[in-house]
């Protein structure tokens, strides 16, 4: 057999994991070299496998442009289609120093390699430092297409060279690339940013401030049902809702150890009387100072304290996006002080709460991760054991499917994460509950006991929805802005078919209004066809239309916006028909 055929045999007995990330990675190579072939002084950087593709990044005499990416994708296939070997070995700094002595970036990481050999790979004329990781020839790489190009700063430091990152996509098929390309699009058809531009609901003014969110009416509407239900929930399920102050003197964050571990993603100090303030980045400081505020007994636990604290986090502005990545947010907080006795049916309540208000909101797919005791951990071996118990059991009462993320716990307590699904299949994670046993001794929080002694109790953080700004994303996204009734910012809206139907148009609203509901009247002077169209694209639910025939039976003719035509209506029905749906939350 020859060594060719051996290796091919070698590629071909991969799983398919394994065979999919050597592809991607083979076919950076090709794009550098078919970048290289395009633009001779260019200057390549690095180039890695990634999820559902692969790129590389240049430094390059102009910027790309969409005609560039073609011709580039003609030139890889030129590669692909020759199906030449690709080999590695590896070879001495100092060779390697000789065969990329015109390229600084590939000299830097050659500097920065502690080993006295590096990685060396080569097809046709093409040479590139790598650790390997590749098919065995350039026609293995299965179906790709350039994606997009983006600025990425050289090693991630906005200090260095900004530099152009080629992306791709390479799936085995074309027609799972194709799949693929068609999610992409809807995904991007339902990005909160462009619906939130196009329905009005929110903005941010990086002029001033990046990641802060300005709330519109439209979208404050959503907000305030949102929370609404979400306190409703809390108190139904026995929690307290507090309030808590925006900031908090050093003294408080050097105890609690946020400016000891976590000190880079907190906003600079301000100096008020003589004393440096810092804005908080979490809300439970504050809510074990309302615990320690008097002596308890264990009659008052289990003590559940909520908040829809507004927190503040440096994000770099390379990575803050639109609402899903923000530098102030409102967090969907709760602690939980308990007994050892009472901690695992603390717990499981809170999986079944999560499970009750993602639901509420058109989630149905749910799945868990349960991260364990760390190598490096405070708190007591027992203390662990037992919460990790309590956390499985928990998981395994509510029939989540999950998977155990052995040693990938804080150091200060095990967790569970929950990811729900969209509708696009993607996931995201809302939801954790987490132990906490580093907080309760840094505060020396205890209770007294049935035995007259003080005890330290458990302490649980626990969100729900994560954070109000995110959730919201994740929801435009799931519902495509069509949200459904009793969120919907406006839901209904009359459309009289000529001015002299406008009285009745605003007799109607103020009828529905005095339900609760949410109307608008377009009383524009465009026509009834386009009037539909507009409250369709706003994704308003429902459209009440009102001609001469309808004021005279004292009625609406009432359409869906799917396009359904409900037929007419009298008043009072659709005021049932709305008030209903709103109710029930359907």
């Amino acid at each position: 057999m020859s060594s060719t055929e051996e290796n091919n045999q070698k590629f071909s007995t991969l799983n398919d994991v394994e065979k999919l990330h050597r592809m991607r990675h083979s076919a950076a190579h090709i794009l550098a070299e078919a970048v290289l072939e395009a633009f001779p002084s260019a200057k390549y950087a690095i180039g890695p496998p990634i999820d559902n593709g692969f790129y590389y990044d240049f430094e390059l005499p102009r910027s790309l442009t969409p005609e560039d990416l073609i011709s580039l994708e003609k030139r890889m296939r030129k590669t692909v289609k020759k199906n030449v070997e690709i080999t590695g070995e590896l070879i001495a700094k100092e060779k390697a120093r000789k065969i990329f002595a015109d390229q600084p970036y590939k000299l830097e990481l050659i500097n920065d390699l502690e080993d006295e050999e590096v990685g060396y790979f080569q097809h046709a004329q093409f040479q590139d430092l790598c650790r390997g990781g590749h098919t065995e020839r350039t026609g293995q790489i299965g179906s790709f297409k350039l994606s997009h190009v983006a600025g990425a700063y050289w090693r991630g430091d906005e200090n260095n060279t900004m530099l152009q990152r080629i992306y791709g996509l390479l799936f085995f098929t074309d027609s799972e690339l194709q799949a693929y390309v068609e999610a992409r699009e809807e995904a991007e058809r339902r990005d909160h940013r462009k619906i939130g531009r196009e329905l009005d609901l929110f903005s941010t003014h990086e002029e001033y401030g990046p990641g802060l969110v300005y709330w519109h009416p439209k979208g404050a509407r959503v907000r305030v049902e949102i929370e609404d239900v979400w306190r409703q929930k809390h108190y139904a399920n026995g929690y307290e809702i507090v309030f808590t102050p925006h900031t908090g003197k050093a003294s408080l964050w050097e105890q609690s150890g946020h400016l000891d571990f976590y000190s880079e993603g907190m906003f600079s100090a301000m100096d008020i009387d003589g004393s440096d303030y810092y804005m908080k980045p979490m809300n439970c400081p504050f809510h074990i100072q309302i615990f320690r505020n008097t002596r308890r007994s264990y009659r008052e636990l289990p003590m559940r304290l909520a908040e829809l604290g507004t927190v503040y986090r440096y994000e770099r502005s390379g990575v803050l996006h639109g609402l899903m990545r923000v530098r102030g947010f409102t967090q969907d907080d709760a602690h939980i002080i308990c007994t050892t006795e009472q901690m695992e049916n603390e717990i499981v309540a809170v999986v079944d709460f999560v499970l009750e208000l993602l639901r509420l909101f058109g989630f149905t797919e749910f799945e868990a991760n349960l991260s364990t005791q760390p190598a490096k951990s405070v708190g007591e071996k027992k203390q662990w054991d037992e919460a990790e118990k309590a956390l499985e059991r928990s998981l395994n009462r509510a029939g989540l499917p999950y998977e155990i993320d052995e040693g990938g716990g804080a150091f200060y307590g095990p967790k569970i994460d929950i990811h729900l699904k969209d509708t696009l299949g993607r996931k995201w994670q809302c939801s954790t509950v987490q132990f906490d046993f580093n907080l309760p001794e840094r505060f020396n929080m205890t209770y007294i006991g049935e035995d007259g002694n003080e005890h330290r109790p458990y302490m649980i953080h626990r969100a729900l929805l994560g954070s109000i700004e995110r959730f919201f994303g994740i929801l435009l996204e799931h519902h495509g802005g069509a949200l459904p009734l009793w969120l919907s910012p406006v839901q209904a809206v009359v459309i009289p078919i000529a001015d002299r139907h406008n009285d009745f148009a605003f007799q109607l609203q103020a009828k529905l209004v005095q339900s609760e509901l949410r109307i608008d009247v377009d009383d524009s002077n465009e026509r009834m066809g386009n009037k539909i169209r507009k409250a369709q694209l706003q994704k308003i639910p429902y459209m009440l239309i009102a001609g001469d025939r309808e004021i005279e039976s004292n009625q609406v003719a009432i359409r869906r916006r799917d396009g359904e035509d409900l037929g007419t209506m009298n008043l009072d029905d659709v005021e049932k028909l709305l008030s209903n749906e709103k109710i029930n939350r359907a």
